[in-house]
């Protein structure tokens, strides 16, 4: 889709976010049916535009892979982006069927409840979120009767505080948007990263170190291995990933488990380090110091990396260290009291957008800075995502198509024929499709189980 003959706003904007050259983002094109869901705010159009870019990177550094200069990029075929694609992709774990089941996308303790002077946001989908929860607001154990009753004396802000200095995960309901954040920050380290030669596949060959959890940084980082990277995703023990979460994010890549604590595990750690072309983390700003691994300590001694990095409120200010989620973040920047209903209730995207929008732009940052020789740090956040969308994104005048997705995942016209069958460590999975333009249509296999693999590189071709 263009009008009168412009590249998309969103995705100029976008493209323009993560230092694109100047008019590449004219040969993105948008087609098909399907559609995200209703809302008041331009959800689809981030949705789009996310992938769009992020397609526009693939086929960018496909371009200099081959002996073509980055700026090229500009001057190629046109990319037609699927939308009906892209609303499946971002309903994701919606639409996954685990050997015919329906995941739980969210625990019973995790929601809106109302709070004496407004609404609170809690999050307690992992055994330690919700013991959290229990030890700040000093009850337990927590039914969702009592705990609507704990908090119905309580003040919004004071819920908040209690909880998150216990370790969990409450947000009271923000009635207006937060401050303005930047959608992408792009620094070079002033050096180069290994020479890529041709490969069949836009990042083949890229070892790419994945330090991430939930969904905004495991969206880029399998998107990566659809793209042909080898992606190892390294977690720690005692902290599982949800098997519903990593059935549907586990694609293109392999999970181990390693202890930095530990000495023999973090040499082995090292040694997958020391030849990564790639890290991206998704872990709190400052999380990872304490083990060395700081962006600053890292671009330092290896001044080719690329390193990329996703935090859910930002990079600097009061919230920058604090724990969350996409659904934490609509509470908090003001997005579910712009889609609260006629009932005063809060409201939620028709999507988790901020954490997918987030993951294919920061899939798209790494590629482009792999076109561009390497030696970058990247840094995005859900904040920033929001920010983008709340302030910027131009709606599409036309109307949407039809065919989202239901309420209880049942696929839609326009989402049932983006979808896919096949095997997994956790049996067989119904799942969304791959949305991009360029690149395979599907992973060549399912995930394994989580923390299940070999801490080790794959064999290089």
């Amino acid at each position: 889709m263009k009008i009168n003959g412009e590249a998309d706003g969103a995705t100029r904007q976008a493209w323009a976010a993560l230092g694109g050259p100047d008019g590449a983002a004219r040969r993105v094109v948008y087609r098909g049916g399907g559609a995200l869901g209703a809302a008041r705010l331009p959800v689809r159009e981030l949705a789009r535009a996310t992938v769009g870019v992020c397609s526009l990177a693939a086929a960018e550094l496909a371009a200099v892979r081959s002996g073509r200069p980055a700026g090229d990029a500009a001057d190629g075929a046109e990319i037609a982006v699927d939308e009906g694609a892209v609303s499946a992709a971002f309903l994701s774990e919606r639409l996954l069927r685990v050997e015919g089941r329906a995941p739980v996308s969210f625990a019973p303790l995790s929601g809106f409840w109302r709070a004496a002077d407004g609404w609170v946001r809690t999050h307690a989908n992992y055994p330690h979120h919700r013991a959290a929860l229990e030890r700040g607001l000093g009850a337990g154990p927590l039914t969702p009767e009592r705990l609507r009753a704990e908090l119905a004396g309580r003040r919004a802000a004071d819920v908040q505080e209690a909880v998150y200095a216990a370790g969990g995960l409450a947000v009271a309901v923000a009635d207006s948007f937060g401050a303005p954040q930047p959608l992408a920050a792009v620094r070079e380290t002033g050096g180069r990263g290994r020479e890529l030669g041709p490969g069949p596949l836009p990042a083949s060959g890229v070892r790419v170190l994945d330090l991430t959890r939930v969904i905004a940084g495991p969206v880029a980082t399998r998107t990566l291995g659809l793209l042909g990277a080898d992606v190892l995703r390294v977690d720690p023990p005692g902290m599982p990933e949800a098997d519903d979460t990593y059935a549907d994010t586990g694609f293109g890549k392999r999970s181990a488990v390693l202890d930095l604590a530990d000495r023999a595990d973090r040499a082995v750690f090292d040694g997958l380090l020391a030849q990564a072309d790639v890290v991206v983390s998704g872990y709190r700003p400052g999380a990872l110091d304490r083990f060395g691994l700081g962006a600053g300590e890292l671009a330092a001694a290896r001044p080719g990396l690329v390193l990329a990095q996703v935090c859910a409120w930002g990079w600097d200010g009061p919230w920058a260290g604090r724990r969350g989620f996409d659904s934490l973040v609509q509470a908090g920047y003001g997005i579910a009291a712009a889609e609260a209903g006629p009932d005063g209730v809060p409201g939620v995207l028709p999507a988790q957008a901020l954490d997918h929008g987030t993951g294919y732009l920061l899939a798209a940052g790494v590629l482009r800075a792999l076109a561009g020789g390497g030696g970058r740090v990247l840094r995005f956040s859900l904040a920033g995502t929001a920010s983008w969308l709340v302030r910027e994104v131009p709606r599409d005048p036309r109307p949407a198509p039809g065919g989202a997705a239901g309420a209880d995942g049942a696929a839609g016209a326009g989402a049932q024929a983006r979808l896919r069958e096949g095997g997994s460590g956790y049996g067989r999975l119904r799942y969304a499709a791959p949305p991009l333009a360029v690149g395979p249509g599907d992973w060549p296999a399912g995930p394994s189980r989580w923390g299940t693999d070999r801490a080790a590189w794959l064999p290089e071709a």
